[in-house]
């Protein structure tokens, strides 16, 4: 396995700046704002001929209340499942009682801990780690991890003493190939409470305040012998509501994280019913072609009245995504949870199902013969053939000519008929109808000398047959 390496230390040290550094990435978020990473967030890094995890958490003061109660047992945790701890300071703040209790919670857990000087661009680095070689974790170590100076040869010096292992890389297909889950919604409606119980564990922070998520965690897993992806995102709100520019970066984590992803659950508010914004997730999981799980949490508790009120809601707000499974769940005690699987599987299988052009042509050629496409310019509208153009969302294209001027009614009409058919549930089906080209487009037709003396006889004989029908006319007369 590769070895497990954790960022902790006080709030606004640069941990997440060093992780960016270690997985040459920006998967972190980064601002000049102590307590901006709230939940562990794992990324994969390589020096030389060596891979290894890295971990980034949230700081840890040691007198934390509320919502940095749950994050430091989030960044705790962290260090109990790794091999390695980096235990960043601020080499331009000094030494802080913080990093004096952290220092000491660490001495007492007996890991492979490495003291480093953090922010020592612009100093002297003999000056900055003067006063943390009293913390009993060995000589310090200095780094400037927003200019990258010193961080390759701490990491290659820390990675030597982690005997050699050989990379699986039957893991890494592994995470790859799973299907990538991302649950989204708006604040406080219950997203991490359903990740952590989708998990079974308290992997993410959870309390009771919207904006508790700021970054979107992806969480590798096994159940039942199957590969999943679990990705916590942010809530997102409207616009004219944002107003802190963390909360704009988490929304585009947020949407970036949507796109990623194989399977998108959609958490409503069951006691808030159906808001616009609600509407407008939707529609953006739509737009990108992405399968659809719907779960409408917090279901328990809700009396018959406002259950059916809610079900009437959801049959008239939610007419446009029906190809989508729907979930009343109760994220808080576990109840419909464990079902939210198999259409999750179900939808993933459909988006990445194979068709064969001939059975994808044979279908259209029944569902013209039901009902034929309407005339143009007095001409019929002929469509050809029908092939699979790709997948996650599958995508169906249509020869034919004039299916420019093909009506949405008979678009939809196909649509429909292919998603019943082919037994589509969970993910848009998108279409794509192609004109062929008429080779003779352009093109004058020059006539052989045979052509042209039949076609002058044909004029000649025309002439005739009129001037008779004159004679005939005249002798009536």
């Amino acid at each position: 396995m590769l070895p497990v390496i954790a960022l902790v230390g006080r709030p606004n040290v640069g941990k997440s700046t060093l992780f960016n550094r270690l997985t040459k990435s920006r998967d972190a978020l980064v601002a000049d704002l102590p307590g901006l990473t709230r939940d562990r967030k794992y990324g994969e890094g390589r020096v030389g001929e060596k891979d290894y995890i890295v971990v980034d958490t949230g700081g840890i003061t040691g007198d934390e209340k509320g919502i940095d109660y749950e994050m430091a047992r989030q960044s705790l945790q962290a260090v109990d499942e790794a091999d390695i701890v980096l235990f960043l300071v601020d080499g331009r703040a000094g030494l802080n009682p913080d990093d004096e209790r952290l220092a000491d919670y660490l001495r007492r857990k007996e890991k492979e801990c490495f003291l480093v000087v953090n922010k020592t661009d612009g100093i002297d680095p003999d000056v900055a780690m003067g006063d943390f070689h009293g913390l009993g974790l060995g000589a310090p170590t200095p780094i400037a991890a927003s200019h990258g100076r010193g961080v390759t040869a701490l990491i290659e010096y820390v990675l030597q003493l982690v005997p050699d292992v050989e990379v699986d890389k039957a893991l890494a297909d592994v995470i790859d190939k799973s299907v990538k889950i991302a649950v989204v919604g708006r604040p406080n409606v219950g997203k991490s409470t359903l990740v952590n119980r989708m998990l079974g564990e308290d992997r993410v922070v959870v309390f009771d305040k919207a904006g508790t998520t700021r970054d979107s965690v992806y969480i590798p897993y096994e159940r039942d012998g199957d590969a999943y992806t679990l990705i916590d995102t942010a809530g997102i709100r409207r616009r004219k509501n944002i107003k802190e520019a963390v909360e704009k970066f988490s929304i585009v984590k947020t949407l970036q994280a949507v796109r990623d992803a194989n399977v998108v659950v959609v958490v409503i508010d069951a006691r808030e019913g159906v808001t616009d914004q609600d509407l407008s997730m939707l529609s953006f999981v739509m737009d990108t072609g992405r399968s659809l799980v719907i779960s409408l949490n917090k279901w328990d508790g809700m009396d018959y009245e406002q259950k059916e009120r809610v079900r009437e809601q959801i049959r008239r707000k939610l007419e446009f995504a029906g190809f989508a499974r729907m979930h009343f769940i109760s994220a808080l005690h576990g109840s419909g949870v464990g079902d939210m699987y198999g259409s999750i599987d179900e939808a993933y299988q459909c988006a990445m199902e194979k068709w064969s052009t001939s059975k994808l042509t044979r279908l259209l050629e029944d569902m013209v013969a039901d009902h034929q496409p309407p005339m143009v310019s007095g001409r019929r509208i002929k469509l050809r053939y029908a092939h699979q153009g790709g997948s996650n969302p599958p995508i169906i294209v249509v020869h034919g000519n004039q299916t420019d001027s093909l009506p949405g009614s008979y678009k939809r009409y196909l649509e429909n008929k292919f998603t019943q058919v082919l037994a589509i549930k969970g993910t848009p089906v998108r279409f794509e109808f192609r004109t062929g080209d008429n080779p003779f487009e352009g093109k004058r037709n020059v006539l052989t000398p045979r052509q042209v003396a039949k076609k002058e006889r044909q004029g000649r004989h025309i002439q005739d047959l009129k001037k008779q029908a004159r004679k005939k006319s005249r002798k009536k007369k």
